[in-house]
């Protein structure tokens, strides 16, 4: 039982966990690849999940997936996409649309719909500042890991150490920024408009197929 109503999030919880010890391994044997290559010794394993090097990649990574989550998330608050499975249905008021105010007596409404106030106003937008929060958060973490390693870098060729505040108006953070955000916003394209046109069986993210191309939502 636990695995059938579980199954979704345990296999891909999973596969977080192997790709991040994969990243990390990796990651690992390039950095002292590169090392070696400038005459350097070596670091150990434990020492690297600390290093800038790490942590750069990490966060550069996990910024732009927060920030397509997010941004999908509050648009498809208000926007539509006619015939897509991503998108709500044209003039018509979607269950997600009702206000939770009619259900604050339902016994089986949750605890924030039945408070109402300001837990209530949190709750129905806090779905969005959770990935926005995190975007936030994997942000700094591409910030702090990214002047690490650029500071290691220039004191290898003898330059200077820069500021947080340069390395974060400086077009190698924002190359790194831009070059994973513009990846993740094509993939919701793709995704928003193959929806409209193609299907797969069994997919929550499809529409049936017997549905056709204009009708929009699941």
């Amino acid at each position: 039982m636990f695995w059938r109503n579980n199954s979704l999030s345990v296999v891909l919880g999973t596969l977080f966990i192997v790709s991040m010890a994969g990243q990390a391994w990796a990651g690992w044997l390039d950095y002292n690849a590169d090392a070696a290559l400038h005459g350097d010794a070596p670091m150990a394993f434990r020492p690297y999940l600390a290093s800038g090097h790490f942590w750069e990649a990490t966060g550069e990574n996990w910024e732009s997936e927060f920030l397509q989550m997010a941004a999908f998330v509050v648009l498809t608050c208000v926007l539509r996409q006619k015939g897509s499975a991503e998108s709500k249905r044209i003039d018509v008021v979607e269950d997600v649309d009702l206000d939770p105010r009619r259900f604050a007596d339902h016994p089986n409404s949750p605890w924030p719909v039945r408070q109402g106030g300001w837990v209530l106003k949190l709750y129905e937008n806090s779905l969005g500042l959770a990935f926005v929060l995190l975007f936030l958060v994997s942000i700094s973490m591409h910030a702090a890991g990214g002047l690490s390693a650029h500071n290691q870098e220039l004191e290898a060729h003898g330059q200077p150490r820069v500021v947080a505040l340069e390395y974060l108006t400086s077009s190698r953070f924002w190359f790194e920024s831009f070059q994973n955000w513009q990846s993740e916003f094509l993939s919701l394209f793709a995704m928003v408009v193959g929806t409209i046109y193609l299907r797969q069986r069994g997919s929550a993210e499809s529409k049936p197929l017997h549905a056709s191309n204009s009708e929009t939502g699941r």
